[in-house]
This record gives structure tokens, sequence and C-alpha cells, in this order.
């Protein structure tokens, strides 16, 4: 595969296959396929063998090498776009839902036919971007995304067959399982009084993690960890992102429910991130890893397609919709029609769509991850606070919670950006013994007692971007049209300007108010009798968790966890069995 390039060492055939992808395949095609291996790309004047079998070679199976990984994923990248949207919407008129015909609640009209059902999730961080864009709240801005996607006036006014989004859903919901499963995930990582780890019911979360356990829901930092630090690995959490858990959460119960294949199922995420559309694309997030049903052999993804909050207003744009003008109120009672499971359907519309609000800003901006454990341990125990310590700059910070008599119980960190995340790793990098006899051991920070440094932290919260999800690759910034047409003329968007624009969206992203129910108080509805941390009830949650996994006939472990792996790159190295494994890519996958 190095000699497609025309170069004769690993270390020229990885820069150039890095950067120059496309003029890669040029030269492979051009290139003449040896008759003794029909695998093996030469430089010799042969002709190819006649009636080989096509080639099957996914962008999946490309990036298992990481050598052309930066440009692949942008190839990746572009595939999920609001085009790809409005293509699915064209492709054939949607699946009907109808009355009780099968006895489930619930029947479908057009299975003979090759039609879907049609499901958006939007993440609270593009209602803030939307919000902040048109001067509404985030809850006025999600009642506009709503009626984008599917009111009368929105997408379903145009297109080949006036298609539109059967349900649209809040991925707060999804996030508050995580939340509750976050921390019984660090609980157990927790030395028991005996001495032991704690024991779970979930065998993906009694699998001992290292300490620190380090946040997953961010795709840049797993994709990070995985090319460059796999010492990380053992460090992460298990737990899907609520991205992953929704979708997982939409194709079983829906299939099941229903009756239908998941690739009959068609789910959108509106993220605030490009990296989420990497995440959507990952060999475990598909329905291979929860039970096949559908018989497609590469697996139906539980997340069909990810667009961005910038790409939502280049959505409406290409169906000629005027975003700002939709109507700013919520659809009507009964537009959408109920879940086919009322458990379920109370989980994602709880109380009549009553919403939980975003919380205290001392949570941040990505989903209070880290803030949720504090307070789950500051409820553990009676008396207790939580203190704050500052670090080097304001995306570095350190919390304890300490008890009554002023001991730690618990140690945590927040770690936002790149710079910062890099000195996070090398904090836990583990040392390597020095090749100088009686030498000190090499290649991690130290503390003078010899422990490292950082390992006294019980969970980190580390997120690719500073300033949090709100600040994400996929937002609306303040150089973009629609909004650098308010600045005064010949003003230039800058880095202040932008750092502004970041506070509005912030502000927006906590400016709750009071649910769609009149006299509401924002919170779920759990019933009398359960627990309540942060307005969340990890009772009610692990008991939805529970029947969903009943229900579907699926363990949780499959449903909620996940797995990560250490992306190798083979350029330079030993190259036995180099053949053999190339032929074995398309069957393997693997990596981002």
């Amino acid at each position: 595969m190095y000699k497609a390039c025309g170069d004769t060492t690993g270390r020229e055939a990885s820069r150039h296959i890095c950067k120059w992808p496309y003029q890669c395949y040029a030269r492979l095609v051009a290139k003449k396929i040896s008759i003794q291996n029909p695998y093996e790309v030469t430089t010799e004047d042969t002709l190819p063998p006649s009636g080989l079998p096509p080639a099957q070679i996914s962008l999946t199976d490309c990036l298992a090498c990481s050598g052309c990984v930066t440009s692949a994923e942008a190839v990746l990248v572009s595939l999920q776009s609001h085009s790809e949207v409005l293509n699915a919407l064209d492709s054939a008129p949607a699946l009907k839902l109808c009355g009780n015909t099968n006895g489930s609640g619930i029947g479908i009209v057009g299975l003979e036919k090759d039609r879907c059902i049609y499901v958006a999730s939007v993440s609270p961080q593009t209602r803030a971007s939307i919000a902040a864009t048109y001067g509404v709240s985030e809850r006025v801005a999600g009642h506009m995304i709503e009626q984008l996607l599917s009111g009368p006036q929105g997408l379903r006014a145009g297109g080949r067959y006036g298609n539109g989004f059967e349900w649209v859903l809040d991925t707060n919901v999804a996030r508050e399982a995580c939340l509750v499963l976050g921390a019984e995930e660090v609980v157990t990582s927790m030395p028991s009084s005996n001495g032991g780890s704690n024991s779970n019911d979930h065998g993906a979360a009694s699998a001992q993690l290292v300490k620190p356990i380090l946040t997953s829901s961010c795709p840049g930092w797993i994709c990070y960890a995985e090319k460059t630090h796999p010492h990380i690995l053992p460090h992460l959490s298990r737990l899907k992102s609520p991205q992953a858990l929704m979708g997982t959460l939409l194709k079983t119960t829906l299939s099941h429910k229903l009756r239908i294949s998941p690739d009959r199922i068609w789910h959108v995420a509106i993220m605030p991130c490009f990296d989420k559309k990497l995440e959507a694309s990952r060999e475990e997030l598909t329905d291979v890893f929860w039970g096949r049903t559908s018989g497609h052999k590469c697996g139906v993804r539980d997340v069909d397609c990810v667009i961005t909050s910038k790409e939502l207003l280049m959505l409406a744009d290409t169906r000629g919709i005027n975003f700002g003008t939709l109507p700013r109120i919520s659809l009507p009672k009964g537009h959408f029609e109920p879940f086919p499971d009322p458990t379920i359907q109370q989980f994602l519309f709880p109380r009549g769509r009553r919403r939980k609000l975003n919380g205290n800003p001392v949570a941040g901006t990505s989903g209070g991850n880290l803030y949720y454990i504090l307070e789950y341990f500051s409820s553990l125990h009676t008396g207790s606070s939580i203190q704050t310590t500052r670090g080097r700059n304001s995306d570095v910070i350190e919390y304890t919670v300490t008890s009554t008599a002023g001991e730690p119980i618990l140690k945590a960190a927040r770690y936002y950006g790149f710079r910062n995340i890099q000195n996070l790793v090398r904090r836990l990098k583990p040392a390597k013994a020095s090749r100088i006899p009686g030498g000190r051991p090499t290649g991690s920070t130290r503390k003078p007692a010899g422990t490292l440094a950082g390992s006294d932290y019980v969970y980190v919260e580390v997120m690719a971007c500073p300033g949090g999800c709100t600040n994400g690759g996929g937002q609306i910034k303040v150089d973009d049209p629609v909004i650098s047409g308010r600045l005064m003329e010949g003003v230039k968007a800058g880095s202040r300007e932008q750092k502004e624009w970041l506070a509005v969206v912030d502000e927006a992203y906590f400016s709750g108010e009071e649910s769609d129910d009149e006299g509401g108080d924002g919170l779920m509805d759990f019933g009398d009798g359960f627990d309540l941390v942060d307005g969340i009830s990890p009772s009610a949650i692990k008991e939805t968790l529970k029947y969903w996994s009943n229900m579907t006939g699926v363990d949780l472990d499959r449903l909620a966890y996940t797995s990560y792996r250490a992306v190798v790159n083979d350029v330079g190295k030993d190259k036995v069995g180099h053949t053999g494994r190339v032929v074995e890519l398309g069957k393997i996958g693997g990596g981002w």
C-alpha cells in the first residue's frame, strides 16, 4: 500500500497519504496489479487479471491504519449534511402511524414499500445557539426548531412527499440517564469500607476503571485519545454519550414495538459539534452491538445523520424557509403521535412535555457531568460542602467534596480545551524505566512522593472545546452572515467579539423558563417516594432503564455502554503478513 504513493519509505508514504488521499487513490488506479498477488500494488508494467471480485472498503476500514485519517475524517463529515437530511425525506413517503391494529396500541401503514419513520433529537446547546441568534429564550428556540422539523410551515410544506419528523426529542432526557449512570460508575470505582470495590448490577459499569475516570461524551477528545494516547483508554468512562444513548433507545424501542427493522427508522441528531458526525459513524454504535435484526452486514447506525446548529439554518434556507419567521409557539397537543410504549413515552416527554431546566451555571454548558456527580456525593454525606479551586485558567477547575470534619470525600476536576487536555494527559502518562542504570523513571510528571500527579482525582470532565459545548465548532459564530450583518459597518469580528458572542449563547443556554404546562416547575414528574439529586431521580431513571432492557430483551451492558480501541499506525513497521491484513480490513473495521 505504501508503494501506491510512489514512495519507498514508510515515512514518505505516511506524509503523502495523510495530505493527499485523492491523489493516492488516483495513483492506485493508475498502477498495474501484479499477477502473482492481485492485491499488491506495484510499479511493474503488467496487466491486471480479469474476474477479480470488487473491492469492498468502507471509510471505517480506510481509517483503521490512521495514515490518511485527517483527510478521510473530513470526507466522512461531509457525507452527513443538511442535504443528506433532505435526500432522506424525499426518498419515499414516510411510514404512517395509525390506531390499534396489532394489539400493541399503535399500528403502521406502508410497510410493503421502502418507507421510513423520521425522528429528530435536538441538543440544548443547539437551542441556545438559535436562541442567541434570534434574540429569544432557549425554550422558544426549541419551539422554532420543532416548527421547522415537524410543523406545517416547515419541512412538511415542501419536498417531494411533504415529509416531516414524526417526533422531535430533547437530548436532555438521555443526558439525565447518562448523569445517573455516570455517578453510579464513579461509585463503583471507589473502594468500599472493606477495602474492595463497590459492586454493581451492570457488567460494563462494574468493569474496574483506572482512576481518574474521564468523561467520554466528547467525540473530539475520544478521537484524540484513541489515536495518540492509548494509555488513557483504561480511564475512559464506558458510558455512551447522550446522542448515542438516544439513538439506541429510539432504534431498539421502535423496532421492537412496531415490529420493523432498524433501517426503517431514520434518526437525525442536531448537535453543536462536527465531531458528533464521527461518533455516529463508529462501528460500536450500530445494531450489531445490541442485537442484529436488520440483516445488514455492516450494521445499521443508531444515529443515521448528524447536522450542526449552523447546518440547521442551511436546511431551512435550502427549502426556501425563513427560519426567523417560523411560529415561536409550541406545536398543538396531539400534533405528535404517542410513542408506541407508554413508559418510554413518559421518559421522553415527561408530564406532557415538561422539561428539566439546564440548571445552575456552575454546572457548565456541557451537560453537567461533573456537577451532578459532585451533587450526588454531597447528597450522600449530610453536611458536606463543595469547594472550588481555579487552575491556571478558567477552563481548569478543581473541586473537592469535604465532610463536616473537613476531610476530603471526593476530588474531581474540569479540563476544557486541548491545551489543558495535553497537560492532563502528560500527568497521567505511565512512567518508563530509565535506560541508564540507577536513573529515575521518565515519561510522566510525578509528585515528590512518587505518585502520578492528578491521580488523586476520582473524576475529570474533559471537553475538547474551550468554554464547553456551547462553543462547539458547529455552532453559529459571530462572523457567520446571520450574525455579522448586525455588526456596525467596518467592524471586523475578532476573538473579542466571538468571546462576547459566546457569553450571549451561554446566557441563552441558562435562560430556563417554566414548562409548557401551566403551573409547571420545569422538573420531571417522578411521582411520590423518589429521591431527587439536582432535579433528577436516580431511582426513577434506573427503573426506566431496567424496563427498557426487559422490554427489548437486551442487557443494559449492550444498550448503554460502549468500548474504545487504540488506533495503531502501521506505517514503517514490519510488513510481514501485511497483504493478508489488508484483505481483512473489510471485515474487522476499527477506529474512527
